[in-house]
């Protein structure tokens, strides 16, 4: 067993943590959901997830797009239709593989994402201001431990990967 893992016989506490991490959970996908509320922009938490994969990764096969979010490649062709339609991606056949449909953020799609990631920071960078943390290097610790257990990048390394994507291009790289 890991270092610091909660043990067996501490299930009751492995619940208080558990319903904390679902209590956080609401309250990130309310914030999510504020944040592009007030820019009123016109896209769904789903659309909105695939920006963010796309915006860490770069240009995606449709089909990988799909895998990464958990949907069906039906869905997220459709999904992509639409972000195309308000402009948020644009959609590629490379030369070397026609028959896959690459998709990649435009500049206002990566606008958008940069704007609601940044809002969001300054929201919760606010809440953690009002709360007293006892170690709060341990728990930033602890909150990295299960953001990558949970196949996620730390915050850092999402931002290190979103510079790296840079500015969309006009066809995707292979």
């Amino acid at each position: 067993m890991a270092s610091g893992a909660v043990r067996p016989a501490d299930a009751a506490l492995t619940d208080r943590v558990v319903d904390g991490l679902l209590a956080a959970g609401r309250m990130l996908v309310a914030q999510t959901a504020r944040s592009l509320a007030q820019l009123d922009v016109n896209v769904t938490l789903p659309q909105f997830r695939a920006l963010v994969v796309l915006a860490a990764s770069g240009p995606r096969r449709v089909v990988d797009l799909a895998a990464e979010l958990g949907v069906q490649p039906s869905t997220a062709t459709r999904m992509c239709d639409r972000l195309v339609r308000k402009q948020l991606v644009s959609r590629h056949v490379r030369p070397d593989d026609r028959r896959a449909a690459w998709v990649v953020l435009t500049t206002t799609g990566r606008d958008l994402i940069a704007e609601i990631m940044r809002r969001r920071r300054d929201e919760l960078a606010g809440l953690v201001a009002t709360v007293d943390i006892p170690d709060p290097q341990a728990f930033a610790a602890g909150l990295d431990a299960l953001v990558v257990a949970g196949g996620e990048l730390p915050e850092a390394q999402w931002w290190q990967r979103w510079a790296a994507t840079g500015a969309p291009a006009e066809t995707p790289q292979p």
